[in-house]
């Protein structure tokens, strides 16, 4: 997918320009990579843009472990954003994360979530 076309739909279900969706972007996919084991982010780095694909990627380590709240923080920080825009922007890119992963593979790495984060991601979009 073309990293215009993803930042698009992330900014669409945000709510927010384009201009303010590629940091917090970036911002969702570096912390998502932190909670998740090497192997399932990685396995998600094909399905994004080619510029994106990179944040996806680490060694395999184990995850780190924390949730809901620190996971907004570090979203938050990185993105320059308050905790609600940290939490438009983690819903808007795990809803566009599904539809180009798709479910099954999603939800593997979704797994590893604590089931406040998963629920982000839900129901299934419908739209861009």
């Amino acid at each position: 997918m073309a990293e215009l076309a993803f930042v698009d739909k992330v900014a669409a279900r945000a709510g927010i320009p384009p201009a303010e969706a590629r940091p917090l972007t970036e911002a969702v996919l570096r912390t998502l990579t932190e909670r998740l084991s090497g192997g399932e982010a990685t396995a998600l780095a094909p399905h994004v843009a080619d510029e994106l694909g990179p944040l996806l990627v680490k060694a395999a380590e184990p995850p780190e472990t924390f949730g809901y709240d620190e996971f907004l923080r570090r979203v938050a920080d990185r993105a320059g954003t308050d905790r609600a825009g940290a939490e438009r922007g983690v819903r808007a890119v795990l809803e566009t994360m599904h539809r180009v992963v798709g479910h099954r593979e999603f939800s593997d790495a979704l797994a590893q979530l604590p089931a406040d984060l998963r629920a982000l991601a839900q129901p299934l979009p419908h739209g861009p």
